[in-house]
């Protein structure tokens, strides 16, 4: 089984390290190890998703390739986390879409697309997708409302049951005591952590990325990746409040807050997640684990698209081409929403349980 193989590299390599500890400056996952005597599956399954591969340890490491011990802890803690977001997924039975994640991301997203395009010609006609709509709800008369909120809000507390579950099950199965998790300095703590990508500095000069030169790049292209995230978040509860209490149908005005609020999400999103892109068309693929890198190509792909469109909607949205955008835009966001319990956006709940785990363990340890 491939989780009994990650468990067992994993295992070997973090023993070496507790027992040369050269290492420990770099991230959280050292301190950590350093505080056991005894390695369980319930520690390394931890370990891994505390890991930020960061990469700094592998390129410091003097036994790592061609060394004989072939120590490589980003790959091997990267395929643990790999078998984690499959074996925790639930319900069980969308764990599949793990196994070959970039190629079923991309698929949905294509299906996805194409069933809201046909059913826009259908339903709706060639007339209104290409005309131009102006005015109050124009968006509306292309893509009745209705079939834009009910399934997406069906399918969101889906997402939200999903991703608690995964949460539960992870702290469950690392060893975590329920009482913890009300833990609110605890918290704060990981939340300070993960918000400001502590463990993406490599113990303060940076990552070992995409080479072995320290740079602080992919941290700051992961800021604009998630903040953009959020703000494009934050436009859509905004429009929705626009919508459901103050009764004001979109499209909204460009000086509006929903429209500020996702041109500049959309923006960082752009160049984030096209910066991180490259950076991955250039990184060294040694310390790289192969079952990952599928995964995160298309949600970087998927993110990055999701924005293009979107901009693209706001620039055209009067022209005969917001038809056609719309329906596209609708296509790759349903593809995202679909996916993203089962996609490299899971591992922000498993990397901030981690966190948690570790705050309360560092906490308790200065007390």
């Amino acid at each position: 089984m491939p989780w009994v193989d990650s468990l067992k590299e994993a295992e070997r390599v973090m023993v070496i390290c507790n027992a040369c500890r050269y290492c420990e400056g770099f991230c959280a996952v050292f301190p950590a190890m350093e505080r056991r005597r005894i390695l369980s599956e319930q520690d390394l399954t931890y370990l891994a998703s505390l890991c930020h591969n960061c990469r700094d340890c592998y390129y410091a490491c003097q036994y790592a390739p061609p060394h004989e011990f072939d120590l490589n802890v980003p790959r091997a803690l990267g395929e643990l986390r790999m078998d984690t977001y499959r074996v925790f997924s639930w319900p069980v039975f969308f764990s599949r879409l793990f196994l070959r994640n970039g190629l079923a991301v991309s698929l949905i997203t294509a299906l996805s697309t194409s069933i809201i395009l046909l059913l826009a010609f259908i339903v709706q006609g060639p007339s209104v997708i290409f005309s131009a709509h102006l005015g109050e709800d124009a968006f509306y008369k292309v893509i009745p409302y209705a079939l834009i909120v009910i399934p997406m809000l069906a399918w969101g507390l889906f997402i939200l049951a999903a991703l608690f579950m995964g949460f539960i099950t992870f702290w469950r199965e690392t060893g975590g005591k329920m009482g913890d998790l009300f833990e609110s300095d605890a918290h704060l703590r990981a939340l300070w952590d993960a918000l400001r990508l502590k463990y993406l500095d490599g113990g303060g000069h940076g990552c070992n990325y995409p080479d072995d030169r320290f740079s602080h790049v992919r941290r700051w292209f992961h800021h604009l990746v998630f903040y953009g995230f959020m703000l494009c978040l934050a436009a859509t509860t905004v429009a929705a409040i626009y919508e459901h209490f103050l009764h004001w149908g979109a499209p909204y005005p460009l000086w509006s807050l929903p429209v500020v609020l996702g041109t500049v999400g959309g923006v960082g999103l752009l160049i984030g997640t096209g910066g991180l892109l490259y950076l991955k068309r250039r990184m060294d693929r040694i310390p790289t684990t192969p079952r990952l890198l599928g995964m995160d190509v298309a949600f970087l792909v998927l993110l990055f698209l999701t924005s293009l469109t979107g901009l693209a909607l706001l620039v055209l949205r009067e022209t005969p081409a917001m038809g056609i955008l719309l329906v596209v835009h609708l296509g790759v966001v349903v593809g995202l929403f679909i996916t993203l319990p089962y996609s490299k956006f899971v591992h922000s709940i498993y990397r901030y349980t981690a966190l948690l785990r570790n705050a309360i363990e560092e906490s308790r340890e200065e007390s």
